[in-house]
């Protein structure tokens, strides 16, 4: 656990609470934590989970792993060290996009058991849902994708401290959701997320969704 270094530092409260921004959005802020090998399918599973979302008229915001690690986290290695850091950031991240009443859609190998459990317990102390995502596909078949073509370069030793081959990948024990993706469509992936989300109440379907609402508006006032 990251002890806090400065000591004249106090929070400040707003007039304006998560709830207040969570009946605007008509959705609950929560961070939905996608963690599984490289190549097993986190990203596209969340670029996928957010056009549907988006269709639902819900707001939800990605945070890639590649694409922290050119901005906030650009500083940071692939040492145990700095991985551990690099969750911490994203889990703070993560927890003011959900205060904000945004669903977060964080995508990172996250070996570490202790580290996933860190931003688990950041979120619970706040009463904001964290929601784990095994995204789980057997070593084979990550290497048999191999999209960036890491496992290869790790293999060869031209990577190291690569999850899988030199480095460990600890496994949820309970994760919320299960998602075997060597076995299922991506479409079935998707659904059973949203069938979560709307079972557990952080996102009610409308008739018609606020997306559709303000495209036609929009559209309107180009006319």
């Amino acid at each position: 656990m990251t002890t806090q270094k400065a000591t004249n530092v106090t929070w400040h409260e707003g007039e304006i609470s998560r709830e207040d921004r969570q009946r605007i959005l008509r959705q609950r802020g929560a961070t939905i934590w996608f963690t599984g090998l490289s190549g097993s399918g986190k990203s596209t599973i969340a670029v996928a989970l957010e056009q549907a979302l988006f269709k639902l008229g819900k707001l939800s915001y990605r945070l890639d792993g590649d694409n922290v690690r050119l901005g906030i986290n650009k500083n940071l290695g692939f040492s145990e060290e700095d991985r551990k850091e690099n969750i911490r950031r994203i889990g703070e991240v993560a927890k003011l996009f959900g205060d904000a009443g945004v669903i977060s859609l964080s995508s990172f190998i996250s070996p570490y058991k202790a580290d996933r459990d860190e931003v688990r317990a950041l979120h619970d102390a706040t009463s904001l849902g964290f929601i784990e995502v095994h995204v789980d596909c057997s070593l084979a078949e990550a290497e048999r994708r191999d999209p960036k073509g890491l496992y290869k370069k790790a293999r060869a030793g031209e990577i190291k401290n690569f999850t899988g081959i030199d480095d460990p990948y600890e496994a949820p024990d309970q994760p919320e959701i299960h998602l075997h993706t060597d076995q299922m469509s991506l479409e079935d992936e998707v659904q059973i997320i949203l069938d979560y989300l709307i079972e557990k109440g952080y996102v009610v379907q409308n008739h018609r969704s606020r997306a559709e609402d303000g495209e036609q508006t929009i559209n309107a006032e180009i006319a």
